[in-house]
């Protein structure tokens, strides 16, 4: 299954499994889209992705780990 940046929960739970030790809420937009970018089962255009994309995917990654 590739993921689409439209697959925010997805996504969150991929950041989540991938990045254990990392706080979500300290994540800054950038370090986030490139570790979106780099998870092995991301394939979209990067072109496609907006900060409120960010925003969903980083309040999706607070909510799984609550």
């Amino acid at each position: 299954m590739s993921l689409k940046w439209t697959d925010v929960l997805d996504i969150a739970i991929a950041l989540d499994e991938s990045r254990p030790d990392v706080d979500p809420m300290s994540v800054n937009f950038v370090d986030l889209r490139n570790w979106i970018m780099d998870l092995s089962e991301f394939d979209d255009d990067p072109a496609h992705c907006g900060e409120r994309i960010l925003e969903a995917v980083q309040q999706a990654w607070i909510d799984e780990r609550e």
